[in-house]
């Protein structure tokens, strides 16, 4: 099952649940619309695995998983394990 449980191409706070936290969605919602669109939530993915990528190669092993950025890129995939671990 995808985030977009009502497959409108948007996602709401509901659709979130505790994926997202209240002050990335307000960032992320750049038209304040309330939902996000597509490339409001690859905003959102992407600015988190910037700040977890530390050293910039690309890639996010465990270390970078366990930092603060990386446990929230894995709270988005609903996961306490990296998918690359």
């Amino acid at each position: 099952m995808g985030l977009d449980r009502n497959h409108n191409g948007t996602l709401d706070r509901r659709q979130l649940g505790a994926t997202v936290a209240a002050r990335e969605f307000r960032q992320a919602d750049t038209d304040k619309d309330r939902p996000l669109d597509k490339n409001e939530y690859l905003a959102v993915v992407e600015k988190l695995f910037q700040a977890a990528d530390r050293d910039h190669d690309g890639t996010l092993d465990r270390k970078k998983l366990n930092s603060p950025a990386g446990r929230a890129i894995l709270r988005l995939f609903g996961t306490r394990q990296g998918p690359l671990l």
